[in-house]
């Protein structure tokens, strides 16, 4: 027997806050930051390439 899905949700709670434990500086925040920035600019441009090829 299948199971269909037919609606999912998904919650999640993002927070701006830093743990200094966590990172010692907040440069290397920030680059991680900005690589996590530039990693869903190209994975957009990527989709959107692709749908103007169809």
């Amino acid at each position: 027997m299948a199971v269909e899905i037919r609606e999912i949700v998904i919650k999640a709670i993002v927070s701006d806050e830093v743990n200094t434990e966590e990172t010692t500086s907040s440069e290397g925040y920030e680059l991680d930051k900005n690589s996590m920035i530039q990693e869903c600019v190209d994975q957009v441009l990527k989709v959107l390439k692709n749908k103007n090829r169809r």
